[in-house]
């Protein structure tokens, strides 16, 4: 299936992350306060402003992004899973 999401949503894989510190203690989800990360899989056409005139995303497919945790809504596509969110919900882009 393929989604194409409307306004300034992007949809996003999220991307697994050491839930064990280094001295090998598992933290769980409740202890963890810090951004997620993810990768864009596809993107709006932008947010309509008042006057009519569109704003293009600033974020990109493919591109790796750092969002607050609780910012997405989650959904479950052909098994896998992935994240809506609004481009104002991303905190940043990690650049390589």
């Amino acid at each position: 299936m393929k989604l194409k999401p409307l306004g300034d949503h992007l949809i996003a894989k999220p991307i697994a992350e050491d839930k064990t510190t280094r001295s090998g203690i598992v933290l769980p989800d409740t202890a963890k306060e810090k951004p997620e990360q993810a990768e864009v899989v596809a993107v709006g056409e932008g947010r309509v402003l008042d006057n009519g005139n569109k704003l293009p995303m600033s974020v990109k497919v493919g591109e790796k992004i750092l969002f607050k945790k609780y910012a997405p809504d989650e959904i479950k596509i052909d098994g896998e899973n992935f994240l809506v969110l609004s481009e104002s919900e991303i905190i940043a882009i990690i650049e390589k």
